[in-house]
């Protein structure tokens, strides 16, 4: 590691620490020509790929992914802090899964499938831009594909909160 006050290519690690996140490891490192210390910051660099529909490659961008889901997002339940979370869960993912290419249509299609669980608005926003709805009845299709999948977990859920009244159970 060449020093930054010297240009020295020479220096000691003196101290390793995890990052708060363990994304990163944190190093402080003494110079061996002049002393000096500084710290440097190890992350691991795993370039992934998306191919979009033009045929055109980017470098996946977590920055990206968390603005699109942002957008999809705005004014609804789902919590800044939430969306935050799930763009870091995505990218952990792919990065777990050492993927190093991946088509827009499939980071389209997790994103879909996260959005879903979390808030139907936020999925039906994200869906009208990652499907390109042509027209209503593309939209009211897919509004209606998760009607009939909502209706019947909610329905589970209210048999499962009548349970907890019957019970006393104030836990939700």
């Amino acid at each position: 590691m060449k020093c930054p006050f010297c240009n020295f290519e020479e220096s000691k690690v003196t101290d390793s620490r995890m990052s708060m996140d363990s994304q990163a490891i944190k190093r402080r490192r003494q110079c061996l020509k002049c002393n000096q210390r500084f710290t440097t910051f190890e992350t691991i660099d795993l370039t992934i790929q998306v191919l979009k529909r033009d045929s055109t490659y980017e470098d996946f961008k977590q920055e990206k992914l968390f603005s699109g889901i942002m957008a999809a997002c705005r004014h609804t339940r789902v919590s800044h802090d939430k969306v935050k979370a799930l763009a870091y869960r995505i990218t952990a993912d792919l990065m777990a899964r050492q993927i190093r290419e991946i088509t827009t249509k499939e980071l389209g299609a997790i994103v879909m499938k996260h959005l879903q669980k979390i808030d139907t608005v936020a999925y039906i926003r994200f869906a009208c831009v990652y499907e390109r709805f042509k027209d209503i009845k593309e939209i009211l299709d897919a509004i209606d594909s998760i009607k009939n999948e909502n209706y019947c977990c909610l329905t589970e859920k209210n048999n499962f909160n009548s349970e907890d009244a019957k019970y006393g159970s104030t836990t939700k």
